[in-house]
């Protein structure tokens, strides 16, 4: 039996994280956060119903993109997240059963919202397609058995990107039986950031595709979509230099592209806990160890020999990833989009954790 979660079964979602979300304005001198506003969310995405999260592999994008769908739905809203690479991340990360081709319910949000998701299967997507634009629904066996879908989309790549583009149009504009729209937002975990600029480029996919028809009159509506003031793509990063680099060349890539830029997700901030003025020193190793150990002690704690020396060594290496981070903050920086910091959750990341993320998004104007 598929279970649906809810913020009730983890409790411990509450905690406040606020000061760790920064605005444009960027980190404080020798501070990589700064405080928090409900300003932080861009006024492009407030308005939008359809939000692509990407970044580079290993930046959490599926974690955000999941965190984000449940602060989206927590004001009430009932909001659809999507998957459509086919590795059921999402399905793992919600403690969920592989997620079907068709919208199930998976997360119960605060206030009565609701978070449907489905992962995009491109056969069942393209099948739909046959039946809905040619009526071939009754060959879909014979369709399957030849192995014409793994053909067609081999033959035109191009082809897999305008069919799963075009699932999730179908998703945003879906309405119920008195015409009011099935979902109030859209959240889809997207290809990586080295492939979201093709993925959204339908217009080139389709120039190589169609010429006529009724893919092709589908497909321009898909653009019109991408394009407009309610589709916006964020992107996800970490305070490293390769995926900071990796953003950079997506924000370009997708501005030249005439595509909504919303925010830059700067997920596992690492917290500062050193005093700013102490952190030159310390990353270049000057402790005063005798100091720590007197202090450790006048709190009840005995450090000393190889725990000493272990407790030393951990705090430089601290200093100078601290130092590493901040570096990576000012070339950050000079990428034009509203950054929101997230905190860094537990090595495990279950619902407790979404949650925790989707309260961090809130505090910053979701």
């Amino acid at each position: 039996m598929r279970s649906t979660l809810s913020v009730d079964d983890h409790p411990e979602q509450g905690g406040r994280y606020g000061e760790r979300v920064t605005n444009d304005a960027g980190p404080a001198s020798g501070d990589t956060t700064a405080a928090t506003g409900p300003d932080s969310w861009p006024a492009i995405a407030r308005g939008a119903r359809l939000h692509f999260v990407s970044g580079k592999g290993g930046t959490g994008k599926t974690t955000v993109a999941a965190a984000l769908a449940i602060a989206l739905a927590s004001g009430g809203k009932k909001v659809l997240l999507v998957e459509c690479e086919g590795r059921q991340g999402l399905a793992r990360l919600l403690d969920q059963p592989p997620l079907p081709p068709t919208d199930q319910l998976v997360v119960n949000a605060p206030n009565d919202g609701e978070v449907w998701a489905l992962s995009i299967d491109i056969e069942y997507a393209l099948l739909e397609y046959l039946d809905m634009f040619y009526n071939l629904g009754f060959a879909s066996k014979a369709i399957r058995k030849v192995g014409a879908i793994d053909f067609v989309t081999t033959v035109a790549p191009g082809l897999r990107d305008v069919v799963i583009t075009g699932k999730i149009k179908e998703r945003v504009i879906a309405a119920d039986k008195a015409g009011r729209q099935l979902y109030d937002y859209i959240v889809v975990d997207s290809p990586p950031t080295g492939r979201i600029g093709n993925f959204l480029d339908v217009t080139s996919a389709m120039s190589d595709l169609a010429k006529t028809g009724p893919i092709r009159n589908q497909s321009e509506g898909v653009v019109k979509l991408l394009h407009s003031d309610q589709t916006v793509i964020h992107l996800c990063t970490l305070l490293e230099a390769m995926p900071i680099q990796e953003t950079a060349e997506a924000v370009d890539e997708l501005v030249g592209k005439d595509l909504n830029i919303g925010a830059i997700f700067v997920n596992r901030e690492r917290p500062d806990y050193l005093p700013a003025a102490d952190l030159d020193e310390v990353a270049e190793g000057h402790i005063d160890s005798a100091r720590v150990a007197a202090e450790l002690a006048e709190a009840g704690l005995d450090a000393a020999g190889d725990d000493l020396d272990g407790l030393m060594t951990e705090t430089v290496d601290y200093a100078v990833g601290v130092q590493a981070q901040q570096v990576a903050a000012a070339q950050l920086d000079d990428i034009d989009a509203a950054k929101i910091a997230l905190p860094d959750v537990d090595d495990t990341i279950d619902l407790g954790a979404l949650f925790t993320l989707a309260r961090a998004l809130e505090e910053a104007g979701v």
